[in-house]
């Protein structure tokens, strides 16, 4: 059976790789040079740092035949990224800012196997409703804000706030399953084992 190995500390991809029926992969946090040029547009931005990650993690790995995933996920509003928030103001200033207006996640999403490596992206565009002040004192207060980029997790309370997405809604959690399975597929990836063709 083919090695998996995910790229990436995120609880929320250990999940969705699961959800798919992966259950056995190892997790390996390399360390990868995430700068960027910021006048690059967003898909190159993501782009470029999910391959660091995946170029770090295939040096780190002992098994040259592992298909090794790496993601990179960001947020960005009027072209402007967004990142994790530092503080309860900096994540209120956020949420003031996505609040009644369209935001875009970006995921960079890199799958190599031996030499090679591949590398594609996904972009969701997800509108906010209003806020008010209070929504965003009390949905701060939970802690969900603090460790995910744009200050908001549209799988937790957040959902609440999400008026419309136009995309892949599992990119917004950080791994766009869909264009997950395709990649996988083109490194052999099966993920129907044991299945019966129609």
């Amino acid at each position: 059976m083919t090695k998996i190995i995910l790229a990436s500390q995120s609880p929320r991809r250990h999940q969705l790789l699961r959800q798919i029926g992966l259950e056995d992969f190892t997790i390996l946090i390399p360390q990868a040079d995430e700068s960027y040029d910021p006048s690059l547009p967003p898909e190159k931005i993501v782009a470029s740092i999910c391959r660091k990650k995946a170029e770090a993690a295939r040096a780190l790995a002992d098994d040259p035949e592992a298909v090794i995933i790496a993601a990179d996920t960001m947020v960005f509003l009027d072209g402007l990224r967004l990142g994790k928030p530092h503080s309860e103001a900096e994540a209120r200033d956020m949420l003031r800012t996505l609040s009644g207006r369209t935001h875009h996640v970006c995921t960079g999403v890199s799958v190599c196997r031996g030499a090679r490596l591949e590398t594609r992206t996904e972009t969701t565009a997800v509108t906010f409703r209003p806020l008010t002040e209070r929504e965003i004192r009390d949905y701060i207060a939970t802690g969900d804000p603090m460790d995910k980029a744009g200050a908001y997790g549209a799988q937790g309370k957040a959902a609440l706030f999400v008026k419309r997405i136009q995309g892949d809604y599992f990119n917004v959690m950080g791994l766009p399953l869909c264009l997950l399975g395709q990649m996988l597929a083109d490194f052999g990836v099966d993920l129907y084992p044991g299945g019966t063709a129609q």
